[in-house]
């Protein structure tokens, strides 16, 4: 098999792995391997198997614009484990950026992989970072190979939509399961491995199937490639926005299953806890600013709610309402058409629950 190519010698594992400064947590049940480059790896420690040979983050603005793994990571901050944890037991952290090559998008993905004592699960929260002079439309991705016990090929991806989860087995051995806990799934797309797929291109169409594949099955020794995608977020210049996937292996499906709860417990409980003490507008901004005619507004909110945007000229009046309505947590962006307007100082003011974040923006002919 092609793939084996890459690790077929006992030293060269050992040379990657110093190479590429590795940082391994092991919970108990679980070993979780994460790379100099943010790839991610599921192991059984008791034979050292691995299960997913590697889960990697794409973000993509087009098709001519995808940042991934192979061909555009390049290490930013270390890849180390935490000494004191805050909000687990077990914690990796480290960064990727393109290395300041003229790839889009421009971006700074930072990663936490977090694990609890005897836990078969992880929590992974990438944080991707926009570091382009305008706001990016972006669809994040995770790029996922299973090597279900140390074995490519033959295997089966199935999305359970009951639970949410991306399902790899081979027959009834052991499971690996992968759930979004940040968004809804999607497009899930997967095809058989081949040498070089990772193209741009191709990329952005797997990412943008709109689709949830309902099941896979492997035909040959090299085995599946999964792609799973969330629906595009607006990330304003020098914002970012947070994506969290739970991880988790079982010995049956039942067993993972349980697992990927566990794991949905812990983000519900802990992250989802920690989000709601940020302010209900995060980088609230309009972009371009001067405005000459139109300009786009960008928010983030933390979760789901009523959301109230007006735009105010310099003595408090309502000029246009661009927002009235419940929306989702997340990342949004309204278009706002400003030729009607005087030039002049304006200032639009978003109301989310009982907290409410004000911009200005100035309206030039």
């Amino acid at each position: 098999m092609k793939k084996s190519l890459l690790f077929s010698a006992a030293i060269m594992l050992i040379f990657m792995a110093n190479v590429y400064s590795q940082a391994v947590m092991t919970t108990g049940t679980l070993n979780v391997d994460v790379s100099k480059y943010g790839r991610i790896r599921l192991i059984t420690p008791g034979d050292a198997k691995r299960q997913i040979e590697r889960a990697s983050i794409l973000v993509g603005t087009s098709a001519t614009g995808v940042f991934d793994y192979t061909t555009d990571a390049t290490n930013k901050d270390a890849t180390v484990a935490v000494t004191n944890p805050a909000l687990s037991n077990f914690e990796i952290t480290g960064s990727v950026d393109n290395g300041g090559a003229a790839v889009l998008p421009n971006v700074i993905v930072k990663y936490n992989v977090y694990g609890w004592t005897n836990g078969a699960y992880a929590v992974v929260k990438f944080n991707v970072k926009n570091l382009e002079a305008n706001p990016i439309n972006a669809t994040i991705a995770l790029d996922i190979i299973p090597y279900i016990n140390a074995v490519y090929g033959l295997d089966t991806v199935t999305y359970n939509t009951t639970a949410g989860v991306i399902r790899f087995h081979r027959g009834l051995t052991t499971n690996a399961g992968i759930k979004v806990l940040s968004a809804p799934l999607k497009s899930l797309f997967s095809f058989e491995w081949y040498d070089g797929y990772a193209k741009e291109a191709d990329y952005w169409t797997w990412m943008n199937k709109g689709t949830l594949q309902p099941r896979y099955i492997s035909t040959t020794a090299d085995g599946p490639v999964s792609i799973a995608a969330q629906s595009a977020a607006t990330i304003a210049a020098g914002a970012s926005v947070d994506v969290y996937y739970a991880l988790a292996i079982g010995a049956t499906e039942q067993e993972m299953l349980a697992n990927i709860t566990a794991a949905s417990q812990k983000y519900t409980g802990l992250f989802t806890a920690v989000n709601r003490v940020l302010p209900s507008a995060i980088g609230l901004k309009n972009y371009p600013n001067p405005v000459k005619s139109s300009t786009k507004i960008t928010y983030q909110l933390p979760k789901e709610g009523m959301v109230a945007l007006r735009i105010y000229d310099a003595l408090g009046n309502v000029v246009a309402t661009l927002a009235n309505s419940k929306q989702t947590g997340g990342m949004h962006t309204i278009d706002f058409d400003a030729k009607d307007l005087a030039r002049g100082v304006y200032s639009y003011k978003l109301i989310f629950g009982d907290q409410v974040t004000t911009s200005k923006m100035i309206i030039v002919k």
